[in-house]
């Protein structure tokens, strides 16, 4: 009888394999950080809802909610300018007025285009951003409402901004980086016969930090902005961690299911060497900012996508969920080793209007069981290490990419924080449900993290508001897309009191299944960076 043995010189690996694995003890253990946490969903969730009422007492609560806040901006800005309202308007007077603002689009989408007989228009519709050269704007408030135009040389507006002491605000009027919903004041004069003619306008401004940050930073100034930015990108042994990702596209035809298990392995600490094993255990907490699902669509009417298929096929309804089963396992895997919260997406089971509910304990039988998992809001607010984040799933900044001329996700971002509001086209453009006594997307405090999931690229920037500075709360921070810590600083419109900064830093989180890349923000720093997985093998697909 044949007896296999190993060859001549072979004998040292036969017993390096069979022998007992001794490496063990050599390696080094690590222990999962910790940190604090507080779930601020409560403005978000439901108790009862109805869709019996209209949107028009939305708009109405937004703007009672939020006049008291521009009073005191305009008079801030504007001394000695009397605010009005649209009604008391007089002509050849320059006043302050505060108001909803309307924004005539021709290439809106409605759905009576549907029926239109322009073809030329229909088929403009399929772009992705809707502005025209001749989009104008209109400003309502409870009264009435009134047409601004832009104040021209030779009008009495721009008279007016020509004299000493004329204060600019916010800027000028610019209506392509203006979208319907946001609340805001005008300062200008009505022409005898004509429109509102605006020489300035501005915004609620950023309002303060809810709390101090647990850690002060080192904010950039002219004098030292590199230092400062060093400071910021310098980690220590003790520091902590917040994991953000969306758009794992599970089921999908872009989901690279290979770097999303290799992301899982490194976030429990399955892969990498010693160091990337360490960093993984300084992550306290992993947010999924939605697209756990690849195509919704496909959870719906997967079952019946052949002629002659019956939706209620037993074998055709597994195929159909097996993107759920997939995503519970995932986040099964996860939970038991760190901290998860899930917030719903735009593809995801839940209810489509903001702000979308968590999604059900029945799609995740496995990862419910986990303490760790958390099922979100859409929006999602908490608290980290006493670090207030706040964050969607990419709709808002998604849907006023369309509608507005700043193409920057990140000036989109500083934008809704400059007008207090974290979905001002909703309910226009952006469904939502339709509150009538309260507007949960105001912001009554400025968060000191602030993300929007399913972008098309990694993004951040570090806004820090000084004590009287104010500018448009659009643009003028510095953006690094992929530097270790971009930290920019700028003056965006309003203030903190107190005579303590307004810090936030914005990350625009990528889509997953199309860039490979999850975000990790240092909870003493706030400096961010991306960690990148590829799945390709480097065959380059």
């Amino acid at each position: 009888m044949d007896i296999e043995r190993p060859l001549p010189g072979h004998a040292s690996r036969y017993d390096e394999l069979l022998a007992p694995s001794t490496s063990k003890g050599d390696e080094a253990s690590f222990t999962r950080d910790t940190a604090t946490y507080t779930n601020l969903d409560t403005r978000f969730r439901a108790s009862k809802r109805t869709y019996d009422r209209q949107y028009a007492q939305l708009y109405f609560s937004r703007l009672m909610l939020l006049k008291d806040v521009m009073h005191k901006r305009v008079e801030q800005l504007w001394r000695g300018v009397p605010v009005c309202s649209i009604l008391e308007v007089q002509e050849g007077k320059e006043v302050a007025v505060i108001g909803t603002l309307y924004k005539n689009m021709k290439l809106k989408p409605s759905i009576l285009d549907e029926y239109t007989k322009d073809r030329g228009l229909k088929a403009a519709l399929g772009a992705a951003n809707f502005c025209a050269d001749d989009d104008s704007v209109v400003m309502e408030d409870d009264g009435a409402r009134m047409v601004l135009s832009v104040a021209t040389p030779g009008t009495m507006a721009a008279a007016a901004a020509a004299a000493p002491g004329w204060a600019p605000g916010d800027g000028p009027l610019a209506v392509q980086e203006l979208v319907t919903g946001l609340v805001m004041a005008v300062r200008g004069v009505h022409e005898p016969g004509g429109d509102f003619f605006v020489s300035a306008v501005a915004f609620a401004g950023l309002a303060p930090n809810p709390c101090p940050l647990p850690h002060p930073l080192p904010l950039p100034s002219s004098a030292a902005s590199a230092d400062a930015a060093a400071a910021l990108a310098a980690s220590r042994p003790g520091d902590t961690y917040l994991a953000l990702v969306s758009g794992l596209g599970l089921g999908g035809g872009r989901a690279d299911l290979l770097a999303t298990q290799l992301a899982a392995d490194w976030l429990t600490g399955n892969l990498g060497s010693a160091a990337e094993q360490q960093l993984a255990a300084q992550v306290v907490r992993l947010v999924v900012a939605g697209g756990g699902i690849g195509q919704l669509e496909g959870l719906a009417g997967a079952a019946a996508t052949a002629p002659g298929a019956n939706p209620y096929n037993r074998s055709a309804q597994v195929v159909a969920l097996q993107p759920v089963r997939d995503l519970d396992l995932l986040l099964a895997e996860l939970a038991a080793a760190l901290p998860v919260d899930v917030m719903p997406g735009p593809e995801d089971p839940a209810n489509v209007a903001l702000p979308q509910q968590p999604m059900h304990r029945c799609l995740f039988p496995g990862a419910a069981s986990h303490g760790s998992l958390v099922r979100a809001t859409n929006p999602h607010e908490f608290e980290c290490g006493g670090v207030r984040v706040l964050g969607s799933s990419g709709q808002v900044v998604d849907d006023m990419a369309k509608y507005c001329g700043l193409r920057d996700r990140l000036d989109l971002m500083q934008r809704t924080l400059a007008c207090r509001h974290l979905a001002p086209t909703a309910p226009d453009t952006l469904t939502c449900y339709p509150f009538t006594d309260d507007d949960p997307f105001i912001l009554p405090a400025t968060p000191h993290v602030y993300f929007a999931g399913n972008q098309p690229e990694f993004a951040t920037r570090l806004v820090v508001l000084q004590p009287g500075c104010s500018s448009s709360g659009a643009a003028g921070s510095s953006t690094a897309a992929a530097a270790p810590a971009a930290a920019g600083s700028s003056s965006s419109s309003g203030g903190g009191g107190g005579g303590e900064p307004v810090v936030v830093r914005l990350v625009a989180v990528p889509c997953f299944a199309r860039t490979g890349t999850l975000v990790l923000l240092n909870l003493r720093t706030l400096a961010c960076h991306p960690v990148r997985f590829d799945g390709s093998l480097g065959l380059g697909v």
